[in-house]
């Protein structure tokens, strides 16, 4: 499965500011799980997610005069995509989160950029291991634990199954990563393989939800977790995935992971504004440390210092 790109360029200013505002979509995801998993089923969430996500961007790819194509390989594509992408993650983070705290999930889904590094070392031949990677995502990780505090190490023994599942969500995010290099080939717009893969994802979560579910059996849901899906959907989802698709044709698989590491940031600042949540010096020593690290995977500090003069 040895897959022959174009290198992937080192981020630019640009990568890094939608780098940034994905994480600020996708650590909002955790919090609105986290609201919404009180009240309605994993599956019936997903759902609900990928199929307004799904219609929105339908409905703004018209009104761009874009079209999704007809082709049936696009659609295969689409569909592997959604699968390793939504169907599978988005069911394990939702499920593990029902049974562990969200600051223990969003450090379990930091692991992303580990398994990234390591599947694109095998997979790919132009997203190597590094030392500066190895070391990079080294301090992110050290950061996020940092950040998170003994909450998450306390925290994975309320539900070990719940934490496995959250790994296994970030290994299927990794596979993502790597797969979805493709679309850079296809000439496809990011909304287009954005709407592609969440219409697909929708196609194939419908009866999956309907059959384990049975979503109109269930109690009708309060205004707070109503609320919460469809922020899930549209913020968190459908712009998300546009930020998605660009960073990872201009970037690659192992720099758009690196986002994983950025979402609990993210989460404490939404803690400290929406939550009232004081900042701790154990938050802002992990900033530092994912910081560090962001800086060893992008390279250019450490080769500006390697060619400054003795």
């Amino acid at each position: 499965m040895m897959t022959a790109t174009p290198r992937t360029p080192a981020m630019g200013p640009t990568e890094w500011a939608m780098l940034i505002a994905l994480s600020v979509l996708w650590g909002g995801s955790f919090l609105f799980i986290g609201i919404a998993v009180k009240a309605v089923p994993p599956l019936t969430i997903v759902l609900a997610r990928v199929g307004i996500a799904a219609l929105a961007l339908n409905l703004v790819l018209r009104l761009s005069g874009q079209r999704l194509p007809i082709d049936g390989r696009f659609w295969v594509a689409f569909a592997i995509m959604g699968l390793l992408n939504n169907l599978i993650p988005f069911s394990l983070i939702v499920w593990g989160q029902a049974r562990i705290p969200s600051g223990v999930a969003s450090v379990l889904n930091a692991m992303t950029p580990v398994f990234t590094v390591i599947v694109a070392h095998f997979l790919t031949s132009d997203e190597k291991l590094t030392g500066n990677r190895l070391a990079g995502v080294a301090l992110g990780f050290a950061g996020v634990a940092v950040m998170i505090g003994p909450a998450a190490v306390m925290g994975l023994g309320a539900d070990v199954i719940g934490a496995v599942a959250v790994l296994l969500a970030a290994l299927s995010y990794a596979f993502s990563g790597i797969f979805g290099r493709r679309f850079r080939g296809y000439g496809l717009s990011p909304l287009v393989a954005a709407t592609g893969q969440l219409t697909a994802t929708t196609a194939m979560m419908t009866p999956l939800a309907v059959l384990v579910e049975q979503p109109w059996t269930l109690r009708a849901p309060g205004l707070g977790p109503v609320a919460a899906i469809v922020a899930l959907a549209l913020a968190s989802t459908a712009l998300a995935y546009i930020l998605f698709f660009r960073i990872l044709t201009a970037a690659g698989a192992v720099n758009l992971s690196l986002v994983t590491l950025l979402i609990p940031v993210s989460a404490v600042f939404f803690g400290a504004i929406f939550l009232h949540e004081a900042l701790a010096a154990r938050h802002l020593a992990g900033m530092g440390l994912i910081g560090l690290g962001l800086l060893a995977i992008d390279g250019r500090l450490f080769a500006a210092f390697r060619r400054a003069p003795a």
